[in-house]
């Protein structure tokens, strides 16, 4: 259960041996720990873990380690988990802890069956987190994950689910008196671009319970010190030296170089490969033997495999492995497996077979894992071993084997790394020769992949396996199969909302098949067509369509279909599926789905009822069909597929909207817990509450929505932040701009213009209102802003009159139309009250922020009419959201306003305008003129930067929230006058 010790010596490492055992004590106190330790290959992580768990473990602290091996392209589902709860199994002790956590059992091969779907995935994972919480009831516990870069990914699921939200804070029964601590270690050096470790760490080292540890190389005299310490003979200066100067810091460069310091070869090449090579060259003929055979098996290798591949006599074996320990090659572990030292030994070693000895091993090691079995946790190495030994056939029968294991165990991205494996391998097996399978061919093989891939959460991927389904047809293929692959290819692209591509194809199935007589495979592709139609605005065609393939599903009896056409056509017809009448016949479609069981068609009801409600304006009753729909997708492993997504996300929206914001945050937490992040579908109203709160850097990461290929969603939100931080920042031209480009983009991509545009209108027309106030307080009439206002209430207006669904929208597009127009009026007459009390009304819906952020208009709009009472009343209830949500900006504008009217209960100024340095001064004249902040710049000859810096000080010192009311303070107080022939803020075009 330890960690594999070593002969060498700790040096240079005092710091880094202090803050590992200072997490440690911390673990001790009962604060759960983690450290990520990074470095070079060779640098000294595994040594520097080896030397923390050998102390800890003197000390009484229970230490587990688990290694990731390097087997290919392919992942053993959670290995290095798998390895610890094997040590703890093995060992009496730990007898009943086990027992009290049955669903690990499944990783140790027993227990009710394999890990099948996400819900068993995640009591796995609650099981492993409680285990380990369990165990620090007798003991501190340290978990040592050694070369997370080998991790495959439900391993690194896993560990984001420990290490995250306090996976490890949550015992089983009681409260334990310590908490686990966890060290993991990867190569910096391997982590290419596009590693699939880099976007984990991202994510851990933004936790507070999470650290990084980079081992940085040694200084020369610590890797002098530590070859001196190495060997008993007093070494000449210049052979130090020399090693030294190679070694580069690097702790087991130095040591191998000094190895090899006795021989002859003296004179070595660079390249440290050779230099292992040179050492293993001093084995003898048998050792060398067995070290080629362990450096096929890859990095760790058991006793008694090693022994049946080399085929010699276990006296034999057993000198040779006796040679290579001392030779510090190899090194051996408590369980009876051999490790080397370093993996560049292994690879040294392996690189230097030649090709016959390679493919050899390689087919020794499958054909003796065969034998062995459990045949579906060893499928992904025997998959290796045969590709290696280039017996394509018995390869592809592994990696069908190994994708069937991953399925089991709830790994959707093991599987389709296995099922990729077995379509490269395809073509190189003889049809004799494949596996004799009814149905599969490379065709609907390719079709599972993409099945896979989508439950993995990859869109794009399995809209590219569905493209190479469709490449791999042949000229007489079955039209039934060709329509298939269409009609699921169009399905996929409307995944990754690539909607008119989706329509051609669905097109063209719906046309290779015949309506007459009626057929399962035209059912169903017309059912893909019908929703394909409506997302390119055909809804004629849609509806006559819908209509024509329900009573061919009744006809043929064919409940799933019958039920998806149902969803369709509640979308379609009447009042949508906001209707009372609508949502009956989703509760339909809903109960068809879930008797046929058909799991993708009942989520994509039950998620239709909750955006039903949504749109209805009846956000409580949406939160249960939410509820039912993740929990159904959670038992059916389906939680990355794209209706739970949307479900995901339509859940944080509904609980920002209804104020719930920490609620919301914790959710968002949750998901990421349980799958990877999924882009837009979990960070839009994340990024609505850090706005809405100040939070640094919110704009930046809606900014980073809109890398990569265009998705829809991610669109939509970065395009309302980034709108609305333009306006609160005071920057109209800006967020006009992001305005016009996000509807742009949208309308483009969908054929017609979203529902949003309405919202987006209103945020672009906040900031259009401040600088038409602004203008007038300087004294000039602001024509080019009111015509920009104009554009902008009508397209509100036109959007929110004939809706996506052809029908006027509903509360939430009424309210933002309420808000748009009140903003209207407050860009081309002034603040109008009752404009405003309309809005405030509209989004008594159930949106809290936005109903406080027109409550605070009101109240100036009230104020401004003389009418003292009535605004004091309403920017106190705007205050008392505000606190609540912790909406920082919102907040300070509600006092600004306070102290500015002098209403009462207002509270003290942070600032006054006598603080106002000369420089700020001179910037207050330029802003007074409606000059940006890169015009500011240039007439004071500082940068756009520096006078950003100087107008927050500007607006901090006065107690103003923006702009306008900075300089509106400014000319109460006397600092500024207006001035009537200044040049007024140019308007966007």
């Amino acid at each position: 259960m330890s960690t594999i010790a070593s002969a060498a010596p700790l040096i240079g490492r005092d710091a880094e041996l202090a803050r590992l055992f200072g997490v440690l004590e911390r673990a001790r106190g009962g604060e759960a720990r983690a450290v990520l330790v990074s470095g070079d290959a060779g640098v000294g992580k595994t040594r520097l873990l080896s030397e923390t768990a050998a102390r800890a473990a003197a000390a009484g602290t229970l230490v587990l380690t688990g290694h990731c091996v390097d087997v290919g392209d392919v992942g053993l589902p959670y290995l290095p988990f798998t390895e610890v709860l094997g040590a703890l199994a093995a060992d009496g002790r730990f007898a009943d802890v086990l027992a009290a956590h049955p669903a690990v059992d499944r990783l140790l091969g027993g227990g009710a069956g394999a890990v099948r779907d996400a819900g068993d995935r995640l009591r796995l994972f609650e099981g492993v987190a409680g285990l380990l919480a369990d165990l620090a009831h007798t003991a501190p516990i340290l978990l040592v994950l050694e070369d997370l870069h080998w991790a495959d990914q439900s391993s690194r699921d896993l560990l984001r689910f420990l290490l995250s939200r306090g996976g490890l804070d949550r015992p089983a029964s009681g409260a334990p008196p310590y908490r686990p601590a966890v060290f993991a270690s990867y190569r910096a050096d391997d982590l290419h671009r596009r590693h699939p470790l880099r976007p984990l760490l991202a994510e851990l080292v933004r936790l507070p319970s999470v650290e990084r540890l980079e081992l940085r190389p040694l200084p020369d005299a610590d890797v002098a010190r530590l070859v001196r310490a190495l060997q008993e003979r007093e070494l000449p200066k210049a052979t130090v030296r020399r090693i030294v100067d190679r070694a580069e810091g690097n702790a087991f460069y130095a040591e191998e170089l000094l190895a090899a310091s006795g021989t002859r070869t003296d004179g070595l090449p660079d390249a440290l490969a050779d230099v292992l090579l040179v050492r293993f060259e001093q084995l003898s003929g048998t050792a060398r033997q067995v070290l080629r055979a362990a450096a096929v098996a890859g990095r760790r290798v058991g006793h008694d495999l090693l022994r049946d591949a080399v085929g010699i006599p276990e006296e034999e074996l057993e000198a040779a492995l006796r040679e290579a320990v001392e030779h510090r090659l190899l090194v051996p572990g408590d369980d009876g497996a051999y490790a080397f030292r370093h993996a560049l030994t292994r690879e040294a070693v392996y690189t230097d077979l030649l090709p016959g000895e390679r493919s050899r091993l390689h087919g020794a090691f499958a054909r003796l894992l065969q034998e062995r079995g459990p045949a579906g946790e060893s499928a992904a190495e025997r998959a290796h071993h045969y590709r290696e030994s280039h017996d394509p056939a018995r390869a592809l029968a592994a990696s069908l084997e190994a994708a069937d294991h991953a399925r089991l165990l709830g790994a959707p991205a093991e599987e389709l790394r296995h099922l990729e494996a077995a379509l490269d391998l395809w073509p190189a097996v003889e049809p004799s020769a494949r596996p004799a399978c009814d149905g599969v061919d490379r065709v609907t093989l390719t079709l599972r992949g993409s099945a896979a891939a989508a439950h993995a959460g990859d869109g794009h991927r399995a809209v590219s396996l569905t493209r190479d389904a469709l490449t791999a047809l042949g000229r007489d293929a079955d039209s039934e199969l060709a329509a298939r692959v269409r009609y699921t290819l169009a399905g996929n692209l409307l995944g990754v909302d690539s909607l008119s591509a989706a329509f051609a194809h669905s097109s063209d199935a719906l046309a290779m098949i015949p309506a007459e007589p009626p057929s399962a495979t035209w059912v169903w592709a017309a059912a893909t067509h019908v929703l394909a139609a409506r997302q390119v605005g055909e809804d004629a065609t849609a509806l006559r369509i819908a209509r024509r393939a329900l009573r061919a599903a009744e006809q043929l009896g064919i409940p799933d279909a019958r039920a998806d056409l149902l969803v369709s056509l509640a979308h379609l017809e009447g009042g949508g599926r906001r209707s009372p009448e609508n949502r009956a016949l989703l509760r339909q479609a809903r109960e068809l789905a879930r008797r046929a069981g058909n799991t993708p068609v009942e989520m994509r009801a039950l998620f239709s009822l909750a955006i039903g409600c949504f749109e209805a304006g009846e956000l409580e009753q949406c939160l249960p069909w939410l509820a039912e729909g993740l929990e159904r997708a959670r038992r059916t492993g389906l939680l990355s597929s794209p209706y739970p997504l949307e479900m995901r996300y339509l859940r944080l929206l509904v609980l920002y909207t209804l104020g719930r914001w920490d609620e919301c945050l914790r959710a968002a937490a949750a998901d990421t817990d349980a799958l990877p992040a999924a882009d837009g579908y979990w960070v839009g109203p994340v990024l609505y509450v850090a706005l809405a709160r100040g939070e640094a850097g919110a704009a930046d990461r809606a900014r980073a929505l809109l890398a990569g290929p265009f998705d829809w969603l991610a669109t939509l939100v970065a395009g309302i932040v980034l709108t609305d931080a333009a306006a609160l920042r005071g920057d109209p031209a800006q967020a006009v701009r992001r305005m016009r480009e996000t509807v742009a983009a949208l309308t483009q991509h969908a054929g017609h213009r979203p529902d949003a545009a309405v919202r987006l209108a209103a945020l672009a027309l906040s900031a259009v209102a401040d600088a038409a106030g602004e203008e007038r307080l300087a004294g000039r009439e602001p024509r080019d802003w009111t015509r920009t206002a104009d554009e902008l209430v009508g397209v509100a207006r036109e959007c929110a009159g004939h809706g996506e669904e052809g029908m006027p929208q509903g509360p939430e597009g009424r309210a933002w139309l309420a808000r748009a127009e009140a903003e209207w009026h407050r860009a081309v007459s002034g603040p109008d009250a009752a404009a405003w009390q309309r809005a405030v009304d509209a989004f008594g819906y159930g949106d809290v922020y936005e109903q406080a952020r027109c409550r605070l208009r009101l109240a100036e709009a009230l104020l401004a009419a003389g009418r003292r009472e009535e605004a004091a009343r309403q920017a106190r209830t705007a205050r008392h959201t505000a606190q609540r949500l912790g909406a920082g900006p919102l907040l300070r504008q509600v006092d600004a306003l306070l102290r500015r009217g002098r209403l009462a209960d207002a509270p003290p100024a942070e600032g006054s305008p006598a603080a106002l340095t000369a420089r700020e001064q001179e910037v207050l004249r330029l802003l007074a003129r409606g000059r940006s902040n890169r015009q500011i710049g240039e007439e004071l000859f500082i940068s756009a930067k520096t006078a950003s810096v100087h107008v927050s000080h500007i607006l901090t010192k006065l107690g103003a929230a923006s702009r306008t009311e900075a300089v509106a303070v400014a000319h109460r107080e006397g600092l500024i006058t207006p001035e009537p022939d200044a040049p007024g803020r140019a308007a966007p075009g």
